[in-house]
């Protein structure tokens, strides 16, 4: 490899670390929505020049994530549910495109790994932060998913569509109700487990589809009532 290539190649993972990085602290909320994002401080932060961090921002404001307001910065949009639950139903119709575009087998490891997260769902209620760990495992079980996932397009349109999602949750769900949806997690994720481990992962985006229009009516009642 020439020095050419390991440099590009060196910078091209420090953006994926920080895109990444920035990434799951807007969706975890560590970024408010309206929060402003500085360049000088994160660059300060990852100790870079400003210009990968503006390359990071911009990539995070077309994926719908942040708002580049010229002269002004880069700030964390707020949350429109109306347009985040087209998103979700959107999410559904293309669940259905994993069965057919190139579907992978899984694992023994993948398998084991969502068998971990299962576990992991009933301790929730007694983590110090239940509501920022129910967040963490559906970041964490939505990448193990995306391992079926063979088409390559198909994967990267999914995930960016589920990171403009996935802050509904820690945003309207209420500490007190994060028990109920730990025990629905964990459900949902023993059904996935059953039909891969049964070799049925052919049909795992119906029930894939079908566990995301559930959560869309839940997140779609917790706007409705406020809880």
């Amino acid at each position: 490899m020439s020095d050419v290539t390991s440099v590009s190649s060196e910078a091209e993972q420090r953006f994926q670390s920080i895109y990444q990085t920035l990434r799951t602290r807007i969706v975890l909320l560590d970024y408010v929505p309206g929060a402003r994002l500085a360049e000088e401080q994160l660059a300060e932060e990852f100790k870079l020049s400003r210009t990968p961090i503006r390359r990071v921002l911009n990539r995070l404001e077309v994926e719908g994530l942040l708002e580049i307001r010229h002269g002004a910065g880069s700030f964390v949009t707020e949350l429109s549910m109306p347009e985040l639950l087209e998103v979700f139903e959107l999410r559904m119709e293309l669940a259905r495109l994993i069965d057919v575009l190139a579907p992978r087998t899984p694992t023994p490891v993948l398998v084991e790994r969502l068998t971990t997260l299962q576990h992991a769902c009933l301790d929730i209620a007694s983590h110090s932060h239940p509501k920022r760990r129910f967040a963490e495992l559906n970041l964490e079980v939505f990448n193990c998913l995306m391992e079926l996932v063979g088409n390559q397009a198909l994967r990267q349109i999914l995930e960016q569509l589920f990171y403009r999602t996935a802050r509904m949750w820690p945003y309207l769900l209420a500490e007190v109700h994060v028990s109920k949806e730990a025990a629905l997690f964990h459900s949902e994720i023993g059904e996935s487990i059953r039909l891969l481990t049964n070799n049925n992962y052919p049909s795992f985006g119906h029930l894939y589809r079908c566990h995301l229009a559930m959560a869309c009516q839940r997140l779609a009642a917790m706007q409705t009532i406020g809880v």
